[in-house]
Formats: structure tokens, C-alpha cells, sequence
């Protein structure tokens, strides 16, 4: 790979990996509100509630993350075009972030359903001993410790949600795959062009999984 190669295409990954990462932490953080209230009407005696939530995590689970970009971004403009009578579009960043906060909120209601019924009953029993209000052990007794054990899964489907951005692509989000399709359509450097996207990608990740493991060795201490 040439210098003058490296100096046209490693601005545009890092062009992208804004977008990625905007996508990402904003996925994640909408995933983990959406999750959280999936993952709590999982392990809740409300049946409507687990009903809703298991459908949820039916579709997206049972459904690949291509097409519901597809459906998000084409899909759902038609639908609210015809209801509404005016033309309505969304923008492919905004598609982009509601994709990925669906899917990790699929997958982190797993998590925090896990993680709520992993906390000793011992210790609810005792904050009922005590005259606690439901709310309260929840809030002081179940939510500090579950929260401690769900931060590895937390980090995973993060790592997992900056990989999935690499599929949204396919509806015209600038990220950092994006970037280099416009590299290659323009250049026809094909070869060089995604290995160097590759690299970029494993270096990437392969800083968030050290970070990952030196978040988990901190947590054991």
C-alpha cells in the first residue's frame, strides 16, 4: 500500500468511524432503556407485558438485520406516506440508530433478565424484612448488584452493535464500510481498498476488546 493510498483512504475510515460510533454508543444506549423494560417484563407476573415483550424479541431475533434496515428505512416511509398522504422520509443515520437500538435491546433484555433473576432472593427477602417497598428493593437491593454482573454482556453487544453498522451500508449510512464502497466506486482499488477496511476494522475492535477485559478484570476486584 502507497503513502499517497494511505493518505486518500485513512481520512475517509476515520469519517466513518464517526458515524460508527455515533450509531453504536447511541444503539446501545437506547438498547439498554429498551432492553431493560424487556428484560424486566420478562421476569414479571404480568402476562401482557411478557406477551409484548417476547414478541418483540421474537421479530427481531427472527429476523435479519439487513432486512429490518431495509424495512426501517424503505419500508416504514411508504407505510406512514399512505396513512398520512404526505411524502415522509427518514434519514439513514436516524434509520441506521433505530436498527441497532432494537437489536441490542432484543439481546440485552436477555441480559438483564438473567442478571435480575441471578440476585439472591435471601437479600429481597431481607429488604421486605425490613419494610421496604417493593420499588425500594428493587431500586437498593436487586438493581446495584444485577447491573455489576450484566456490564461484560453489556460490553459484548456493544462490540457486537459497532460490527453490525458494517450492514447498514446497505442503506447509504456514511460509516466506515460505506466510506470505503465510495473509495472503491470511485477509484476502482478494490483490493487494497477493503483490506485496508478490514485492518481498520480489527484494529478497532480489537482496542474495545482490551478495553472490554480490562473493564471485567476491574469489576472482579
Amino acid at each position: 500500500m502507497s503513502i499517497e493510498f494511505l493518505s486518500s483512504i485513512i481520512p475517509m475510515l476515520f469519517r466513518g468511524l464517526k458515524l460508527t460510533m455515533l450509531i453504536a454508543v447511541v444503539g446501545i444506549l437506547l438498547g439498554f432503556v429498551l432492553g431493560s423494560i424487556s428484560g424486566y417484563a420478562l421476569q414479571c407476573k404480568n402476562k401482557v407485558a411478557r406477551t409484548i415483550a417476547n414478541v418483540y424479541i421474537w421479530i427481531i431475533r427472527g429476523t435479519p438485520l439487513v432486512v429490518q434496515a431495509l424495512y426501517v428505512f424503505f419500508a416504514v416511509p411508504a407505510l406512514a406516506t399512505m396513512i398520512t398522504k404526505e411524502r415522509f422520509t427518514i434519514d439513514s443515520t436516524v434509520a441506521g440508530i433505530i436498527v441497532i437500538t432494537l437489536n441490542a435491546g432484543a439481546f440485552i433484555s436477555a441480559i438483564v433478565k438473567g442478571a435480575l433473576e441471578g440476585v439472591d432472593i435471601g437479600q429481597k427477602e431481607a429488604g421486605m424484612a425490613l419494610g421496604l417497598t417493593k420499588g425500594q428493593i428493587l431500586l437498593h437491593i436487586v438493581i446495584p448488584p444485577a447491573f455489576k454482573s450484566m456490564i461484560p454482556g453489556l460490553f459484548n453487544q456493544f462490540i457486537i452493535s459497532v460490527k453490525d453498522t458494517a450492514l447498514l451500508s446497505i442503506i447509504s449510512v456514511d460509516d466506515i464500510t460505506r466510506q470505503t464502497q465510495n473509495y472503491v466506486a470511485r477509484t476502482y482499488n478494490t483490493l487494497p481498498a477493503y483490506t485496508a477496511c478490514a485492518v481498520f476494522y480489527l484494529l478497532l475492535l480489537s482496542l474495545l476488546m482490551v478495553l472490554q477485559k480490562f473493564v471485567e478484570n476491574r469489576i472482579k476486584r
